[in-house]
């Protein structure tokens, strides 16, 4: 620190003498610089080359360590003896050689940055293009695949307008083909209200007892009875007979069937196809199905009776679809002191009646001919009729008896034979429907159908209609019973390889059967048919049934032995129409409805009814199906109740008591919250006890006064003035008090004993019952019907009072 100057500027310019005293640290300090070789000259000989930084010498120290540690110093620093100018050169060429090396490696870096980022590139845009390509690619396999389809549907529209053409053409030419001399089967129907015998008529004509096989014997389906030719002409011999001995031909529709010889009738028709549809008013759509394919029908009235409800709506079915139809007036057996002649004409046994039998018919028989001349009928006996075309022939039967049934039989075959004989003339059109879907066990999935027309072979083909749309399945086995037997009838059935129409048959084919809609027709596959024509087709026929089936989100579980009987029930639920007690009932909902017996699975559905707070419909309504005992045993586990019936209509009694059940229930848990209207107006005479309880008479002055009842006083700012305990009148205990009676009720207030008459309110306050939100609609939902129209007047105006929402 006390250097001068000079001293200064020559340290500087490196002429000052290292290693002396007091400049020693500081002379250090300085960056070593190279010695030159001259100053190493004076001490000892100058070594070949030195290096910057000299190593220490290998020879033993010398004896004077500061000299020799000068030496070293001096030998290993040669920064002053240099010059700085070409130190700093050195030491800027040093440094210019580390940022170019630092530049160049970061200019190598950039490089391969670059073409990194170039590869990189280079990749994406093979990627794309790649990408780019494949898109072309499919775009253009997607283009010539919605071309190839687009031409394999125009192709298909094509040939299946060329086949439809073809099939027109088929139809058009069989039709052509057909003729009077060839003549099919009429189809009848038998139609009326329930127990009016059309079941036992059938029964009288088969030598069968279907009726007593029945439940109830009400018919629940639909039956097909095929009468052949030589049983016809059996059947119709007493009228023959009794024509030819009385010498009466002077009816030319009757002739049209007689010859000279009553056993030889001229009867071209093969037979007669009768089908024996419910009378109940719950199988409108089965008889509406069945008369649907009737030529003829046959309206069954009760003679005893006249017309009853279903016989209406039969009559009114029937002029809707223009169906020629006769009626027979039957149950003339049931006339007093009646002379019954088996199985004789109905003339032949009239005549043998006595006068006041005879007497007590006419009165009948007219009585009902001006209940159907009320419905725009013309009507007359059969052989009093002169012109079938507009008049409707009556014939009496007994199906007891088996009276008038030949007569009847003789009726129908004139008809049709001479005046529906274009309609009835055979074609190989196909023209056949399906009545009823069943399992038989031993058959599995069968269709019973009505061959209108036309031909069926097994292993045809056959286009159906399902809910679930069209299907196409093969005919196994084409089975009918034997002659004047049913379809619903269990007998050995007859197996054939083919049948013409009119027929009634059974049809087993695959399980899918059993999605075959009733009332739909069938359809059979060609060589030169389209397969999508004919499902287009036969899908025409769902039209107006798949609203049949249709379930709601709420209801009951429902199974039926057949679809038909579904579909009836359904329908009998949904337009209940009135109770025994002449009481209209809604309508029941329905929110599954298949075909078969009831199994677990069935009481599962139902049970989740219940989950979802729907009690009343927790329950399953099975017609003509048997239970599982596993079905059984888990719904008494779980509250679920199975009603079985095998008459449709005593369902709807099992779920109206059922109702009724669950109803009182709900009552009984709801009276605690119900709230009545009441207005009571204390009597200043008639205060028994002020407090605790109170005790007052008085009078009601609107509404229903019950016992349980909260009262207040809704301008002593609502005071609660407790709840009715019990009310007397004529010093008897009641439940209820109506307005204007008097009475005398005890209050209690458990909440406020020291409540007192005199202090609290007195006279001039009337008591309001204390009605809530709650209160009203336990009111609405269960007790409606307890309540008068002032009493809901009272309630409307209390809501405004107690200012509920």
């Amino acid at each position: 620190m006390g250097e001068t100057s000079s001293e200064v500027a020559d340290d500087r310019k490196g002429l000052r003498p290292r290693g002396g005293g007091g400049g020693g640290g500081s002379s250090r300090m300085a960056r070593p610089v190279k010695k030159k070789p001259e100053k190493k000259k004076e001490d000892a000989p100058p070594p070949p080359e030195l290096e910057p930084e000299p190593e220490p010498e290998p020879e033993p120290a010398p004896p004077a360590p500061e000299a020799e540690a000068a030496d070293d110093w001096e030998e290993a620093d040669d920064w002053e003896t240099g010059d700085l100018a070409a130190n700093l050169e050195k030491l800027g060429s040093a440094s210019r050689a580390v940022d170019e090396e630092e530049e160049d490696g970061a200019e190598l870096e950039a490089k391969a940055e670059a073409e990194r980022l170039k590869a990189a590139g280079k990749a994406l845009k093979e990627r794309e293009a790649k990408k780019k390509a494949e898109q072309e690619a499919r775009e253009a396999l997607d283009a010539e695949q919605a071309a190839a389809a687009d031409k394999a549907e125009r192709e298909a529209e094509l040939k299946k307008l060329e086949c439809r053409q073809k099939r027109l053409a088929r139809e058009k030419r069989r039709d052509a083909d057909r003729s009077e001399d060839r003549l099919r089967s009429p189809i009848c129907c038998i139609m009326g209200h329930v127990d009016t015998g059309k079941t036992k008529l059938l029964d009288k004509i088969r030598q069968t007892n279907v009726q007593d096989g029945e439940a109830g014997g009400i018919t629940q389906q639909i039956g097909a009875t095929f009468f052949d030719n030589a049983t016809l002409r059996d059947k119709i011999e007493p009228v023959a007979t009794h024509l030819a001995s009385s010498k009466t031909t002077d009816l030319k529709y009757v002739d049209a069937i007689m010859g000279a010889d009553p056993r030889a009738p001229r009867l071209k028709l093969p037979g007669l196809l009768v089908i024996d549809t419910p009378g109940h008013e719950s199988f409108s759509n089965l008889r509406s199905r069945g008369s649907s394919l009737c030529d003829m029908a046959i309206l069954v009235v009760d003679l005893m009776h006249g017309l009853e409800p279903q016989t209406l709506e039969s009559i009114s079915m029937l002029k809707r679809k223009r169906t020629p139809f006769v009626v027979a007036l039957n149950k003339v057996d049931r006339c007093y002191d009646w002379n019954a002649v088996e199985g004789a004409s109905i003339r032949e046994a009239l005549a043998n009646q006595a006068e006041n039998t005879t007497a007590e018919f006419e009165a009948k028989k007219q009585e009902a001919f001006q209940q159907l001349n009320a419905q725009s009928l013309n009507v007359a006996l059969y052989w009093d009729n002169d012109d079938p075309g507009a008049t409707v022939s009556v014939v009496p039967t007994s199906a007891i008896t088996g009276e008038g049934v030949p007569d009847l039989l003789r009726v129908v075959l004139s008809l049709t034979q001479q005046r529906l004989a274009q309609k009835l003339m055979f074609g190989y059109n196909l023209q056949c429907t399906v009545l009823e879907v069943k399992v038989v066990e031993g058959l599995g999935a069968t269709l019973d159908v009505i061959l209108v027309n036309g031909c069926l072979h097994a292993g045809d083909t056959m286009v159906l209609c399902t809910q679930d749309g069209p299907i196409v399945t093969a005919t196994r086995a084409l089975l009918t019973p034997p002659p004047s037997r049913e379809t619903r009838v269990k007998s050995d059935l007859i197996k054939h390889e083919s049948l013409e129409g009119a027929i009634g048959l059974k049809i087993t084919g695959d399980p899918e059967l059993t999605k075959v809609v009733p009332g739909t027709g069938i359809l059979v596959v060609h060589a030169d048919d389209d397969v999508n024509d004919l499902k287009e087709e036969v899908m025409k026929d769902v039209a107006g049934l798949t609203d049949a089936l249709a379930t709601e989100a709420k209801g009951v579980t429902v199974q039926a032995s057949t679809l038909g009987a579904l579909e009836a029930l359904l329908e009998f639920l949904r337009n209940p129409g009135k109770d025994r007690a002449g009481k209209e009932r809604p309508p029941i909902p329905v929110s599954s409805a298949t075909v078969g017996p009831i199994h677990k699975k069935d009481v599962l559905r139902a049970a989740i009814m219940a989950q979802k707070g729907h009690d009343e419909y927790s329950c399953i309504l099975g017609f003509d199906v048997p239970v599982d005992p596993e079905a059984q045993a888990y719904a008494d586990k779980n509250g679920v109740k199975i009603f079985t019936a095998d008459i449709i209509y005593h369902l709807e009694g099992h779920f109206t008591r059922h109702l009724d059940d669950i109803m009182e229930r709900k009552k009984d848990e709801a009276r605690d919250v119900a709230v009545f209207p009441a207005l009571f107006k204390i009597s200043k005479q008639h205060v028994f006890n002020m407090k605790d309880p109170i005790i007052v008479g008085g009078e009601v002055t609107d509404g229903i006064l019950k016992v349980g009842t909260p009262l207040c006083i809704p301008h002593l700012g609502f005071l609660d003035v407790g709840v009715v305990q019990s009310i007397e009148v004529n010093h008897k205990e009641v439940q209820t008090v109506r307005k204007g009676q008097e009475c005398a009720v005890r209050i209690v207030n458990h909440g406020n004993p020291s409540m007192t008459y005199g202090r609290q309110f007195d006279h001039t306050h009337p008591l309001f019952s204390k009605v809530s939100r709650q209160s009203i609609d336990a009111l609405k939902k269960y007790f409606r019907d307890d309540m008068i129209q002032d009493d809901l007047k009272l309630l409307v105006k209390l809501k405004k009072v107690f200012s509920v929402i």
